[in-house]
């Protein structure tokens, strides 16, 4: 199943029949949709709004359960980690929320980005959760504090593109952007800097293989490619090229 937020609708497309269902529409609220994830096992998606409204959604029954608010400006990423959802948003903080509790009492805020909240990934673990920014800065957070336990400030562009390795523990890739251009690799354990590498343009995404030491990176201005890399020698296994735009998703 794939889900799509366009504008004010988010449809659900379905590998098996190619059928496409209309899953929900915010224009009778005014709102538009800004981010869309599915939780681990596949039966709820999250839907984030420019209201700054995280609703959850029961796929199969095609029913809201949730609608969480709390923040004050668009949600641009949000990140499952078993029942807890994470959204980052333009108004700097991240929320997590445990959606089997009432929200008064399974909220936490983190504040610690000065600009939008770009980017969030949970680590393999489940343990420690990624997110950048547009302040340049990527911080990983512990499930059980309230402030960075990491903090990398040397991106010099926004920081969308974030990765944990499923092969190497506590190993983080993160892509700056336009005037930036580097794939940047972190050992979050010891808080070292680990690799750099100048990739030549934008970096819009990147993803770990699953079962090999490989990584993809996709990119905007001005090659608009999809990179292959071996890791951890970080020479190109192959070049992509083809689309006309900044290469957004995989």
């Amino acid at each position: 199943m794939l889900s799509v937020g366009l504008h004010t609708c988010v449809y659900l497309w379905s590998a098996c029949n190619s059928q496409v269902v209309k899953l929900c529409d915010l224009a009778t609220d005014g709102d538009s949709v800004t981010s869309v994830q599915w939780a681990d096992k596949g039966d709820l998606l999250a839907v984030g709004t420019n209201k700054g409204i995280t609703q959850i959604w029961d796929v199969h029954a095609q029913k809201r359960l949730r609608e969480l608010t709390g923040h004050s400006s668009r949600i641009g990423c949000l990140a499952w980690n078993m029942d807890l959802i994470c959204s980052g948003s333009r108004d700097r903080f991240i929320i997590q929320r445990d959606i089997r509790q009432p929200a008064q009492y399974a909220e936490r805020r983190l504040n610690a980005h000065r600009q939008e909240v770009c980017g969030l990934k949970w680590s393999p673990d489940r343990q420690y959760l990624a997110s950048g920014g547009n302040d340049n800065q990527v911080l990983v957070w512990s499930l059980r504090r309230n402030d960075p336990c990491q903090v990398y400030t040397e991106h010099n562009a926004a920081v969308k593109a974030l990765a944990w390795s499923p092969h190497h523990h506590g190993l983080l890739v993160s892509g700056g952007g336009t005037a930036d251009r580097c794939l940047r690799f972190w050992n979050t354990l010891t808080g070292q800097s680990l690799h750099c590498i100048d990739t030549g343009s934008q970096v819009c995404n990147v993803a770990w293989s699953k079962h090999s030491s490989e990584l993809v990176s996709t990119h905007g201005y001005s090659y608009n490619q999809v990179i292959i890399w071996k890791y951890p020698s970080l020479q190109p296994v192959t070049k992509l090229t083809g689309h006309q735009y900044r290469v957004l998703y995989l």
